[in-house]
């Protein structure tokens, strides 16, 4: 298939080699995920001693800033032009504030308490936010072509597997190199790491990835905040996405949070935990470029419909597992982990898109909030997937630090399963018919190119 120029003059096709630069800094980027949430409560409780009540409320308040962040950094990143640039401006900013509450929160100075976690959890929120919001809209704006957005999505959302990989290894390679086991010894190597490669990582992007040019002249079209709530409201392509996407992050979030537990009380391997999700992961980057082959001929919502029917096909047997049996679990763990690649290119592909309707009609460039709303999305779909698990499973009596009983181990296997499938099956419903083509966005990108002139 010939690959056509953009009507705006942005690159038909850039190099694997500028990709790569600009899907490194979310190597870093991901890097700070697994110890934030995973490694960091359990820190503060065992090594600096405060309650796990203190620990939770002091994590929530910041989650809660984090969430008020979000909107106003992406609005402000849309607003604020400078000689540089829209975007690269935030990254440089928010580069240098993370990675200062990177330190100061990975490795805390003798009597750290309540005030200091919650401070510099809220510091590192707001650097993180400066830095991955505009990141990811720049991405969205690097290319006008449908299937270009695809590829840049792809260098993006690999680099993300390998860091949240590589954090999640960082103990087994500590302890492999002498360091012991302790996650105080863990979390200082995380940060060195990330305070070093994070500045590189964006320093390298941005002095080889450009902006997209002539955004600058679409602002004289943007309208007052009224107008411009109202266009967003009635931007139907994007209102179907946005829900159809937090009802599949949910699906995927449910299977995340249950994962070690299925593996462990479900069936009796923890030994294999961390053995499974690096399959997983593997299979998901691996199916990219299969993933981005079919939607050049299927487009890009028929895949990713094809890809959660094939998800939920292989869901749906989990209820079906019980104690030992590792190798089915491993043909799900490869399906499944497969069927990944298309949630990590497709969607962030599909929401530049859905941006352009925006942009046409008179909106101006609000790639920024509109990147935020998906960020908030994100979020609310991890959070409820855990606010849903937990207390359901509590309700039926499942304890993991103990014994369950067979309906505790089923609701276990239906929650992991099968809830999903529903949540996955209710988002292609969504997504059927999903009017922004190939053919329908060339169309909108014609429309903004003549609003540019």
């Amino acid at each position: 298939m010939a690959v056509t120029a953009p009507v705006d003059g942005t690159p038909a096709r850039y190099s694997r080699g500028q990709l790569l630069a600009y899907g490194l800094p979310g190597l870093p980027l991901a890097g700070l995920g697994v110890p934030l949430f995973i490694f960091l409560p359990a820190f503060y409780a065992q090594n600096r001693g405060l309650s796990l009540e203190a620990v939770g409320f002091a994590l929530l308040l910041a989650r809660l800033w984090d969430a008020v962040s979000d909107p106003l950094i992406g609005m402000l990143s849309d607003r604020i032009e400078t000689r540089f640039g829209r975007r690269k401006p935030w990254l440089f900013a928010g580069t240098p504030i993370t990675c200062l509450a990177v330190y100061m929160l990975f490795v805390p100075p003798e009597g750290a308490g309540t005030l200091h976690l919650f401070g510099w959890s809220a510091l590192l929120y707001l650097g993180w936010t400066m830095v991955q919001l505009p990141y990811t809209a720049w991405g969205a704006e690097l290319s006008s072509g449908y299937h270009e957005r695809s590829r840049i999505a792809g260098f993006r959302e690999g680099m993300l597997v390998f860091g949240t990989l590589l954090a999640a290894g960082m103990p087994a390679i500590v302890s492999a190199a002498g360091g012991g086991e302790d996650t105080g010894t863990v979390l200082t190597v995380l940060a060195f790491f990330l305070i070093v490669a994070l500045p590189v990582a964006i320093t390298l992007a941005a002095a080889i990835m450009p902006e997209r040019p002539k955004l600058a002249a679409l602002q004289h079209l943007k309208a007052d905040w009224r107008a411009g709530a109202a266009l967003l409201l009635r931007n139907k392509p994007f209102l179907r996405l946005i829900l159809a996407y937090l009802l599949n992050g949910l699906a995927n979030g449910l299977a995340a949070t249950l994962f070690v537990l299925f593996v462990d009380k479900g069936l009796g391997l923890p030994q294999e935990t961390d053995g499974l999700l690096l399959i997983y992961f593997l299979a998901g980057i691996l199916s990219v470029p299969v993933w981005l082959t079919i939607s050049h001929r299927a487009g890009k919502h028929r895949t990713w419909i094809a890809a959660m029917l094939v998800n939920s096909a292989i869901f749906a047997l989990v209820p079906l597992l019980g104690p030992g049996d590792y190798l089915a679990f491993l043909a799900i763990c490869i399906g499944t982990g497969a069927c990944l690649g298309a949630d990590l290119v497709l969607p962030p592909s599909m929401q530049a898109d859905v941006v352009d309707v925006d942009t046409a009609e008179g909106g101006g460039s609000r790639t920024g909030l509109y990147f935020a709303l998906w960020g908030m999305a994100t979020k609310l779909a991890l959070a409820l997937a855990v606010g849903i698990a937990f207390p359901v499973l509590a309700a039926f009596g499942f304890d993991a630090n103990g014994s369950n009983d067979a309906d505790a181990l089923l609701t276990l296997s239906l929650l992991y399963g099968a809830a999903p499938v529903i949540l996955k099956l209710t988002a292609i419903a969504i997504m059927r018919n999903f009017p922004l083509t190939e053919t329908r966005q060339a169309a909108l990108q014609r429309k903004i190119a003549e609003n540019i002139q």
